[in-house]
């Protein structure tokens, strides 16, 4: 078992004298999701010097706004691919062993409205635990009336014949990309939020460096690294273009998109809409999409949709349809029916799909939910697709992919296989803790610290204490009241309007903390957005 570290601190003065300082790092890393903290994670525990920068604040994109499910791909049974169900399960596994106080089991039950529905989904949940063997969680069960009603108070009861249920697991994101950054910073990488890479470096039409900005104070540095990874997300193509550019052996006019954004819509209600900790699962609604319940934090995520979307917006916004088709489906489910005045908050991510070269990018169900990793002329490294659940997997990929092109040595895999994340605690995996309200138990063992700290008895609100802004500010690279309230608590994406009302107190500590601006109004006004309805 990897033994626990003591929280480094994060004070952003010293990181940014740390990247001025003249070196060559084995790898750059631009980009702070999921994908980019698993690779400077894995680098760094292969004994790599790594540096990450990241323009925003880490997993301000995509990786904050996921359904918050660690799934084994049980959508992608039905569609054969037994392969990627097979990496899924595994990566589940090590997930939840890693980071026990971050992801946990979930039960989910089907509810059936045809007689043939619980035969039909049941046979196939039963393969899903054949595939998975030892790494499954819970063992399919078919389902009566009453049971499922039990397990799922507020389902729709008319005509209800029972329901099936499985086991997955569930995580958060924001809170589990904040532990790689700061598991990969206790094995020694650099890793820089609101740090833009601006160009790339070359050497003899190579690349061999990135140049980047400090977004906050201006500050510009030069990176110098055998290898860059472009791991921006569903902003991939961006950093692409640019090398494409300055390559004039590439050959091509212009580099040809490798992603396909797709948008995912979820809304969150109370937990009276739902009634348990178990979450509702409907395989297919009536267009065909599928529809989650998921009781998380206190609070039911409501979603997803699969919209494609062709603009990149950082705080992309809900189309009309999106909100009215969530809420007419879960009022199908729902015996207590939520409408537009019970949402407490509204979020979008944009998912960066993998794009056939002959595929114009319109029909997203359609397009591959597996990572790519890519090698340019000029050694330029991208990786993009896949999903939370295989970010470890993905990071072994890309390394391999740097050994296969001479970038980087040959060292063995399997560093991060038994590597427990910053603040794990117990022995790996446990039933869900993640539908209760955020907490000291969020913090795993990383409690103690927080608690040492000043305002430990302040509550600002049920699960937050100004000793824990104060922990996100000195030891875990928050600079805004944002990245308190969105990304290190979850307030934004549970409560929107109650994120708002803490905004200047959240603000006060900050200053105090950093002496940096904690742009106070512009979260105030991005809170008015996550309860805003297209009209």
């Amino acid at each position: 078992m990897t033994p626990y570290a003591p929280p480094l601190p994060t004070r952003r003065e010293d990181l940014l004298n740390r990247l001025a300082e003249p070196k060559v790092y084995d790898i750059a890393v631009v980009g702070g999701g999921a994908t980019g903290l698993g690779v400077a994670l894995d680098a760094a525990a292969r004994g790599f010097s790594v540096v990450l920068i990241e323009s925003h604040d880490f997993a301000k994109g995509t990786s904050s706004r996921a359904t918050k499910l660690l799934h084994g791909g049980v959508r992608y049974l039905a569609q054969g691919n037994i392969s990627l169900v097979r990496e899924a399960l595994h990566e589940r596994t090590t997930l939840l062993r890693n980071a026990p106080h971050l992801a946990q089991p979930l039960a989910f039950v089907m509810p059936s409205y045809k007689w043939w529905e619980t035969p039909f989904y049941g046979a196939g949940l039963t393969a899903y635990d054949l595939l998975a063997g030892k790494a499954g969680l819970g063992k399919t069960e078919f389902l009566g009336v009453n049971e499922t009603r039990k397990l799922i108070p507020q389902v729709a009861s008319e005509a209800l014949k029972g329901g099936v249920k499985y086991w997955d697991g569930q995580f958060d994101d924001a809170r589990l990309a904040l532990s790689l950054a700061r598991t990969a910073a206790a094995k020694g990488a650099l890793v820089v939020n609101y740090c833009k890479a601006t160009q790339l470096q070359y050497e003899a039409g190579k690349v061999c460096g990135v140049l980047c900005e400090d977004t906050i104070g201006g500050r510009k540095f030069s990176i110098q690294s055998r290898c860059v990874v472009n791991a921006t997300g569903v902003w991939v193509d961006a950093l692409r273009e640019k090398d494409g550019e300055a390559n004039p052996h590439d050959g091509r006019s212009k580099t040809k998109p490798m992603v396909a954004p797709s948008q995912g819509v979820h809304i969150v209600v109370d937990r009276e809409f739902l009634g348990g900790d178990t979450a509702l699962m409907v395989p297919k609604t009536q267009d065909g999409r599928v529809l989650f319940a998921v009781p998380w934090l206190g609070k039911v995520i409501l979603g997803t949709t699969d919209t494609p979307r062709h603009d990149l917006d950082r705080e992309p916004r809900p189309f009309k349809e999106e909100i009215a088709f969530i809420l007419e489906e879960s009022a199908r489910y729902l015996k207590k029916a939520p409408t537009a005045e019970d949402i407490r908050s509204i979020w979008v991510g944009l998912r960066p799909l993998v794009k056939p070269q002959v595929d114009d990018g319109e029909n997203t169900k359609a397009i591959s939910r597996e990572h790519t990793v890519l090698v340019s002329r000029s050694g330029l490294v991208t990786v993009t697709g896949g999903k939370w659940t295989t970010y470890r997997a993905m990071a072994e990929d890309v390394l391999a992919k740097c050994a296969e092109k001479n970038l980087l040595e040959t060292r063995a895999a399997g560093a991060t296989v038994h590597l427990r994340l910053q603040g794990a605690d117990g022995e790996g995996v446990r039933q869900s803790a993640m539908s209760m309200p955020q907490g000291a138990h969020s913090y795993g063992l990383d409690y103690p610290a927080v608690h040492a700290l000043p305002g430990k008895g302040v509550e600002l609100a049920p699960g937050l204490t100004e000793a824990m802004v104060r922990f996100a500010a000195r030891y875990e690279y928050a600079m805004t009241v944002e990245d308190v309230l969105a990304r290190r608590a979850r307030v934004l994406f549970l409560d929107a309007r109650l994120a708002a009302r803490l905004a200047p107190e959240v603000a006060r500590i900050l200053v105090e903390e950093t002496g940096l601006p904690p742009k106070e109004a512009e979260f105030i006004a991005l809170a008015a957005q996550y309860t805003e309805i297209p009209a």
